[in-house]
Order: structure tokens, then sequence, then C-alpha cells
């Protein structure tokens, strides 16, 4: 299975390449974005990267034909897109020191627990639609729960303020944290059970 998680380095060294160009670029044409959405950008570049090129590639096809389970290919995305996270986030970290651009502890955990909402969110989409419509699917499933987010907010931002000032800051991190990763092991089984089902 590491090779499967090592596979997604190979298959897109060239696009790896534009990864620290694109967060410097970030760092310095977006100084007024929160620090956390940068630890965004970089957690999500690889995985997602990897998933674009399997949907043009048909990669599922020599997967299936190699010597692996379907629940090995899973877990290997699954799991790969926490290491790759994981370690774009610390490359992250350390061009942001480099350039004195500041940042706190709070920023990397939003920073990765939005990621892996995205990834939850995202990945159970790859192989529940067709190629060519991910892309436009994903996109237009955030927007949406951008709009509806801003839109409860709205309404609701008084009594959210009211309860989040009530809750500890420790218990509102590990309950976030623990709603983060209830709903990235439902995305796991779900992606685990559509995956099961297809033809290849």
């Amino acid at each position: 299975m590491t090779n499967l998680i090592r596979r997604d380095l190979i298959i897109q060294k060239f696009q790896l390449y534009l990864f620290i160009p694109c967060i410097l670029f970030i760092i310095f044409a977006g100084s007024h974005l929160p620090a956390f959405f940068i630890f965004v950008f970089a957690g999500f570049f690889i995985p997602i990267n990897a998933y674009s090129y399997d949907e043009k590639a048909e990669t599922n096809i020599l997967l299936n034909s190699l010597p692996y389970t379907r629940t090995q290919i899973i877990a290997s995305r699954y799991i790969g897109a926490i290491f790759y996270m994981a370690v774009s986030i610390g490359i992250a970290i350390v061009l942001l020191s480099m350039f004195n651009r500041t940042f706190t502890w709070t920023d990397i955990g939003i920073g990765a627990g939005i990621t892996l909402t995205l990834f939850a969110i995202a990945f159970p989409l790859f192989y529940l639609l067709k190629p060519g419509h991910i892309g436009t699917a994903i996109v237009i499933g955030f927007v949406l729960v951008f709009v509806l987010s801003q839109v409860t907010m709205t309404f609701h931002l008084t009594s959210i303020v009211q309860f989040l000032s009530s809750v500890s800051t420790p218990a509102l991190y590990i309950s976030i944290a623990g709603i983060i990763i209830v709903l990235y092991a439902v995305s796991w089984l779900i992606s685990q059970i559509i995956y099961q089902r297809k033809a290849f």
C-alpha cells in the first residue's frame, strides 16, 4: 500500500514543480488573506491533483489489474491524503517563517480541519460521478456550501456566538476535531462502498 501512496508523487512530478511557487505567490499576493487559507491550499494541492490525473488517465482500470484489493486502494487514498496534507502544511510553515508571515497554531488547526473536511466531501464524488463532471460538481458544491454557510451565519450569528462563548476553548477544539474525524471516517466508508460496487 505504501507504493500506492508514493504513486501520487510519481505521477505528478511535473506539477510538483509548481507547488512551492504557488504557495509563495499566495504568501506575497494574498497578504490580506488569513494564514489558514495558505494551509488549506497547501494541504489540498497534492491529493486533488492525483485524483484529477486519475480521472483523465482512467487509472482505476490499471490499479484493479494490480495485486491490490479495492480496500487497499481506497485506504491508500485516504491515508495518503493525510500524509501529503501534513507534509505540505509543514512546507508552508517553513515558507511562512522564512518570509516573516505571521501565523498561529490556530491557523494550522483551522487549515488542516478545513482541508480534511473538503477531502471528506470531495473523495466520494470522485467515485460516484462520471469522469468529466467531477471538477464541476465539486466547484458547485463548494460554492453552495459557502453560500449556505453565509446565510446560516447571517440568521444565527448571535446564537452561534453565545454558544461558542459558553464552551471552553479545549472542549471546543476537541469537539470540532471529533466531528472532522467522524466525517472523514464516514467519507472513507462511503467511498469504500461505492468503489467495491463499481465495474472497471
